[in-house]
């Protein structure tokens, strides 16, 4: 079974715009509402690829029974931790060149009694899994040194997709995967890269800091897999974006299906890179669906990068 750990559900409202006129009138074309969370996200996408998936992390009292309801009508399992309060609410606009501007919400407070019955809660419910993702950003009043916390309660494989401080404290507990951007990987290791070659040594970098592999987004580029020995690289289709909202949670949830099953690493990478291409030609902050991920799997294509 896949387990994924949300610490910091919102509520998404993405807002379409023709153009984003910062200081000027900018008028809306479209508002959708979405139920979100990097980790439930990626639960969304396993179950939607067939595999039986339990979101667990922090919910609030205040609007968590619809949260909840839609997760139960996408064949999640849900098991959380309810704090008191409401969800926060980021607000994500969309222009018609599908530049995307996120507005993020900090959220309310969680306090040490409600983080220490989550840690409890994940070493039960963990037990027996196979991969455990934990991924997104804390609330308010949880320390970065909470997600090494949260590695080391959980069971399984563990995937981590965060950033900054919660990126570092997460793998100084040693996890199996870690999944960043360009831009998070250019933050934990403070270098540029431009090449591939490049690319690689900064991930290097987060090998030696406690990950066994590192999953590189690169956007419409593809991605990179590597585990300091091997290193694959998958092109993205060439496809219309219309959101990358939910790209790289889709990559994790597809990736996450991948390594329960024992897939090599070239086919783990296929797959991630296959499900975050269906998500950004998908409207709004809606995910894949599993046809057109299928699609495009069957275009892409993976080789095998000389090592440095």
């Amino acid at each position: 079974m896949i387990l994924t750990i949300c610490p910091n559900p919102c509520i998404d409202y993405t807002i379409e715009v023709e153009n984003l006129l910062v200081g000027r009138l900018s008028r809306i074309e479209n508002k959708i509402e979405q139920f979100a969370g990097k980790a439930l996200n990626t639960a969304i996408g396993v179950s939607r690829l067939g595999e039986s998936v339990t979101a667990s992390g922090f919910m609030f009292d205040k609007g968590s029974r619809a949260f909840i309801n839609y997760l139960e009508r996408e064949n999640v399992k849900c098991n959380f931790v309810v704090n008191k309060g409401s969800l926060r609410v980021n607000i994500k606009v969309i222009d018609s060149k599908s530049m995307l501007t996120e507005l993020n919400d900090s959220g309310e407070m969680v306090t040490a009694q409600k983080q220490k019955e989550l840690l409890e809660l994940v070493k039960n419910i963990s037990t027996g899994v196979d991969v455990t993702v934990i991924s997104g950003s804390l609330p308010t009043g949880v320390k970065p040194e909470y997600y090494h916390e949260l590695v080391k309660a959980s069971n399984g494989k563990v995937i981590v997709d965060c950033e900054k401080d919660n990126l570092k404290s997460a793998i100084s507990a040693g996890v199996y995967m870690v999944k960043p951007n360009l831009y998070e990987l250019e933050s934990f290791t403070g270098d540029t890269y431009r090449s591939y070659q490049d690319m690689l040594k900064g991930c290097q970098k987060m090998l030696d800091a406690g990950a066994s592999k590192v999953l590189l987004s690169l956007g419409i580029r593809g991605a990179i897999l590597t585990d300091g020995t091997n290193s694959f690289y998958c092109r993205s289709e060439n496809v219309a974006v219309n959101s990358t909202v939910g790209a790289g949670d889709s990559m994790v949830a597809a990736a996450s299906i991948g390594i329960k099953n024992g897939f090599s690493d070239e086919e783990i990478l296929r797959t991630a890179v296959s499900a975050g291409t269906a998500s950004v030609i998908t409207q709004g902050t809606s995910l894949f669906t599993k046809d057109k991920f299928e699609e495009i799997y069957k275009k892409l294509k993976v080789t095998k990068m000389r090592m440095l």
